[in-house]
């Protein structure tokens, strides 16, 4: 109801978590459709307590160009309450005013620390370490390792240790051997539905034979169709489809890929995908010539079985 009356009054960017605690899927698929996330809470110890949750839900998805909000409602408000007597731009001045995840994380930790003694500042230190490590290699990782620092006296530099790896190294050929070239696909779409555009019907994998493929081109047919669609619009388009869990499951998961590889990756996959369409073709013209023989190819058969070699070099040399 909190989501229905902040859209009375003209806020339509909130959703709501049902009751459940905030989970990391939730802080993923947020940030796929928002680069800045303001989580909203009760003031009280219930509340905060939800919102460090929500803070450990958001801290791995904090890439660079990400921020995330928290605001913490006055003593018997809720965003129901508050809207209604202060209206949209009541409510807004509150937005304006949520503490940035920096604050409520360096506030929260050294709560009950005292940090003009050596003790309680290797105390803070021992706390935050942890969970600052799950932060993503970037800029916001380094900027509170170093606020870490001034509030410790500390001088240690953000750890780079074996986790991030694959964030800095080509990662495409482990990507692709733990999964299909369908599921790699489908997963960078529904992450990136504007990668669509890179492709155009007929598609050369539409008759392979395997899993997914009837979902990977039912999905590349609608991203195509709405070149502004996001995440959340195509899983929405998905919604009665017993697909819906593997779907959201894959649009939430981390991609150990920079931003910058998608677009390769993306374009990698597909070519794999026609490889091994055009492999298909090959083994069934095979059969086919075992079978009737080479003279009882139709001219389109056998035009094909010449072709087919120079195209499956040209993927290769792509790949």
């Amino acid at each position: 109801m909190d989501v229905v009356a902040l859209f009375q009054y003209g806020i339509h960017e909130a959703v709501a978590t049902l009751g459940t605690a905030t989970t990391p899927d939730h802080a993923e698929l947020l940030f796929r459709n928002a680069s800045d996330v303001y989580f909203c809470f009760d003031g009280d110890r219930a509340g905060r307590a939800a919102a460090w949750k929500a803070l450990e839900a958001a801290l791995p998805r904090m890439r660079d160009g990400r921020q995330a909000y928290f605001l913490f409602l006055p003593e018997g408000e809720d965003p129901d309450s508050l809207v209604r007597k202060q209206g949209a731009d009541g409510f807004d001045a509150h937005l304006k005013a949520a503490t940035p995840l920096s604050t409520f994380f360096f506030n929260e930790m050294s709560r009950d620390i005292q940090l003009d003694s050596l003790d309680g500042r290797a105390r803070l230190a021992e706390r935050a370490r942890p969970l600052l490590q799950s932060v993503p290699d970037g800029a916001f990782r380094d900027l509170m390792w170093q606020r870490l620092n001034e509030l410790t006296g500390l001088q240690q530099p953000a750890p780079r240790d074996a986790t991030e790896v694959p964030r800095k190294a080509p990662v495409r050929g482990s990507h692709s051997t733990r999964r299909s070239m369908v599921r790699i696909a489908i997963e960078l779409l529904l992450q990136r539905p504007s990668l669509a555009q890179r492709i155009s019907p007929p598609y050369i994998f539409e008759q392979l034979d395997q899993p997914g493929v009837e979902l990977l081109i039912a999905l590349l047919d609608h991203c195509r169709s709405r070149p502004d669609i996001h995440t959340g619009a195509l899983l929405e388009a998905w919604r009665d489809s017993p697909d819906l869990p593997a779907l959201t499951k894959l649009a939430t998961s981390e991609v150990l890929i920079p931003d910058s590889g998608l677009e390769a990756d993306f374009d990698g996959a597909l070519r794999g995908l026609e490889l091994a369409a055009l492999e298909q073709r090959e083994r069934a013209l095979q059969v086919r010539v075992r079978e009737v023989g080479l003279s009882g190819l139709s001219v389109t058969e056998k035009e094909e079985l010449r072709v087919l070699p120079q195209l499956k070099a040209t993927r290769r040399q792509r790949a």
